[in-house]
């Protein structure tokens, strides 16, 4: 290989390169030496060096990660998920996934995990560093490594930013089966690609169902004060002749835009004989019993106790922190 066919290697990797791929251009220990001396390059680790000094970028620490665990390896997880686009779930630590056993030495601000799941067929196509595709990315770290409300927040964020369908996720939890979650992440998906419409619905009226809640109204017309006309999610007619109207926020009211609108469509179904409350997708498919709890406080009423041993814990009225 020529100087330049380095050149272009070293262009490609961020200016980091492993000691294997010097011995293939022919250049051996002394030379690394020398130049390391001279100050021009840096040992990053007892396989890799960079023909850069100073601090190395997140780009540049992906690559010495990948280098330094070897062929079989890739960027995994959140690391992964960053490099197709995924914006917001970015962590300081690099993510490298490795199919091997862990006989290498650890490098400081990369995490290394071995998987037995078949890296041909999770590795991405996409030229340059070997990286993850992202389905297997995401619902990996979501199943065993993320909290549970972090979980279901990236399974919907990577549907809300458009990077993959809901079909191409359902495809990878069955691929990677067993997979922990997968049932949660299959209905936290049904909400992301369908909006907070009918799968909303169901879990409201399982949620008064489990909690011995009354029955809302669904779907009620309401036009609004500039005359609009708009279709409340679920509605309590209160004693008093109140109502309560609960509104599901899914993942596509993270828009910025979609957001105002929301706000605004609160305010303008707002009166004084009616509140608006909201609550997420998230909330009503993993935590109703605490949206439950909120209702009670706010006057809906309890007309039955929750059926069965397995039944949601019947609200109180009181404060809720």
């Amino acid at each position: 290989m020529t100087n330049d066919d380095l050149a272009h290697l070293l262009a490609d990797q961020e200016q980091i390169i492993a000691r294997r791929q010097l011995r293939e251009h022919g250049i051996g220990w002394d030379h690394v030496r020398d130049q390391v001396r001279a100050r021009r390059w840096v040992v990053r680790t007892p396989r890799v060096v960079s023909t850069v000094t100073g601090t190395l970028t997140t780009r540049q620490l992906e690559w010495v990660g990948v280098l330094h665990a070897g062929p079989r390896s890739m960027l995994g997880n959140l690391s992964a998920a960053t490099r197709h686009g995924l914006e917001g779930w970015s962590r300081p630590h690099v993510c490298v996934v490795v199919d091997d056993e862990l006989a290498f030495e650890p490098v400081p601000g990369i995490d290394f995990f071995r998987s037995r799941r078949p890296f041909e067929i999770m590795r991405s196509p996409k030229p340059g560093i070997a990286t993850s595709r992202l389905e297997p990315a995401v619902l990996l770290w979501a199943g065993y490594e993320a909290t549970n409300r972090a979980a279901h927040g990236i399974v919907a964020a990577t549907l809300q930013q458009r990077l993959t369908t809901a079909e191409r996720m359902v495809e990878w939890i069955d691929q990677l089966r067993p997979l922990r979650r997968a049932r949660p992440f299959k209905r936290t998906i049904s909400f992301a690609a369908g909006g907070a419409g009918s799968g909303a619905e169901i879990e409201i009226a399982r949620m008064c169902h489990r909690a011995g809640l009354a029955r809302p109204h669904r779907q009620r017309r309401r036009e609004d004060r500039s005359g609009r006309v708009r279709w409340t999610d679920a509605e309590w007619d209160l004693p008093g002749g109140t109502t309560l109207v609960l509104e599901v926020e899914g993942p596509h009211h993270l828009e910025v835009l979609q957001a105002i609108d929301d706000a605004r469509r609160s305010r303008r179904i707002t009166a004084h004989h009616r509140t608006v409350v909201r609550c997420s997708t998230y909330e009503i498919a993993h935590e109703p019993e605490q949206i439950a709890v909120d209702l009670v406080a706010l006057g809906v009423p309890v007309v039955a106790p929750p059926p069965g041993p397995r039944g949601a814990r019947r609200p109180t009225t009181g404060s809720c922190a």
